[in-house]
């Protein structure tokens, strides 16, 4: 799964740079009935060819008052929803 750095700005709006050489995306979405769920993807990056590996996929489940109820590791093995 890799990726240039362009596009994954591009299809993820957050990003924070996490040593060395690793940034974790992430995308906020609400949730169809309750809560909201964030969407992270952690990548390793290569300055030679500019491209980001991803090495992890995770998603986290919150409730409406903010409190974390779930996770699911999506990449590099789905392990399914897992409650907190």
């Amino acid at each position: 799964m890799a990726k240039r750095r362009k596009q994954n700005e591009r299809e993820w709006p957050q990003w924070e740079n996490l040593p060395p050489r690793r940034r974790r995306y992430w995308l906020r979405r609400a949730g169809a009935d309750w809560g909201h769920q964030i969407l992270l993807k952690e990548v390793v990056f290569d300055s030679k060819t500019q491209l980001e590996e991803t090495v992890r996929m995770w998603q986290e489940i919150y409730d409406d008052h903010g409190k974390l109820v779930a996770s699911h590791q999506k990449y590099p093995i789905d392990t399914g929803h897992r409650k907190v």
